[in-house]
């Protein structure tokens, strides 16, 4: 019976410490989850569920621990609240993905997203293709924020007396300069045909494409790994990537 009360004093401790702690550091932990937040939430968790269940008498060794681990984070915040180039070091600066519609591929490895986990923030965002978007920024909390191009706002064409061709969920035939013919025979598309609409993009070669889609009204998306920009948006300081 003692240990089941020493259990339950321990988890009340541990509890309370990572609520203080957890105030003490202030909302932005919460509401903005960068990478190194992540890891100390993690690690909080760990040191307290140790707390909460040892019974080897070490309850304030870990406890100490709590302590330290907290202060150690508050002093990290502190530090990177007021220095920006230690903020940038702890925390990352957010990368240019997406630019004039084009997908900025370094960039993305750079953020180690692969093009399913891109095309899922597209979503998020109420986009489909990258083609409709002028920039798209990558948060460093994992968050993508886009500028969609002008024609592509949010003007209903009610409000105009205008109407349109309805918007489709486009299919993937490129990816990484490899075509996926599963994809292709759904679309009815030989690889010839293929061949051809490449042609329209100056694309000679498949190994050309990054990413490449057509919906169901027969517009492509194509996106080569050498993206011909006119000019190139200095995003960052650091703007080798792009």
């Amino acid at each position: 019976m003692s240990s089941y009360i020493e259990i339950i004093i321990q988890t009340a401790l541990s509890f309370f410490s990572i609520l203080f702690i957890a105030r003490l550091i202030g909302r932005q932990q919460i509401s903005q989850l960068t990478f190194h937040e992540y890891i100390n939430g993690i690690t909080f968790g760990s040191i307290a569920g140790n707390m909460a269940t040892d019974l080897n008498n070490e309850t304030m060794q870990h406890f100490a621990g709590l302590l330290l681990f907290g202060v150690l984070t508050y002093l990290i915040s502190l530090i990177a609240l007021k220095n920006r180039t230690f903020r940038k070091v702890v925390e990352g600066e957010p990368l240019l993905v997406i630019q004039d519609g084009k997908l900025l591929e370094n960039n993305l490895k750079k953020a180690r997203y692969s093009i399913d986990e891109f095309n899922m923030l597209l979503r998020q965002n109420d986009c489909y293709t990258p083609d409709d978007v002028e920039y798209g920024i990558l948060e460093s909390n994992g968050l993508l924020n886009i500028i969609k191009k002008a024609d592509k706002q949010n003007v209903t064409l009610g409000d105009l007396n205008l109407t349109a061709n309805e918007d489709t969920i486009p299919t993937e035939l490129i990816i990484g300069g490899q075509i996926i013919y599963e994809n292709l025979k759904k679309r009815r598309l030989s690889g010839k045909d293929l061949i051809k609409k490449l042609k329209q993009f100056s694309v000679k070669r498949i190994e050309e494409v990054m990413y490449a889609t057509i919906d169901e009204n027969g517009k492509m998306y194509v996106d080569k790994y050498e993206d011909d920009l006119e000019t190139k948006v200095d995003f960052s300081e650091d703007s080798k990537g792009i």
